[in-house]
């Protein structure tokens, strides 16, 4: 699955690794939810740092389609729950 981040590129991460990524998806929505900025900051950062981790970066000129699109570390909680769907920034 094509995942990009804004700001940093693309990256290739397994389908095996969604199921991970979705639970932090889920942290993230709950500290958002709650309103929590400490507890959003450290969710947005596990889940975006999770995508680096697991994910093979794909070069500049890869033009390929992005299926999810994650936000910029410094996004604030604002911007995050803008682009929230019903099933979060990941979809289950």
């Amino acid at each position: 699955m094509i995942v990009r981040v804004m700001g940093e590129g693309q990256l290739d991460v397994s389908d095996g690794d969604l199921s991970a990524l979705n639970s932090l998806d889920g942290e993230l929505e709950t500290a958002i939810e709650s309103g929590d900025e400490e507890k959003f900051r450290g969710a947005l950062h596990a889940l975006l740092q999770r995508v680096r981790t697991v994910g093979k970066v794909l070069p500049p000129e890869d033009l390929a389609p992005s299926e999810l699109i994650l936000p910029p570390a410094d996004a604030t909680m604002a911007e995050v729950r803008a682009m929230l769907g019903d099933e979060g920034l990941i979809p289950d």
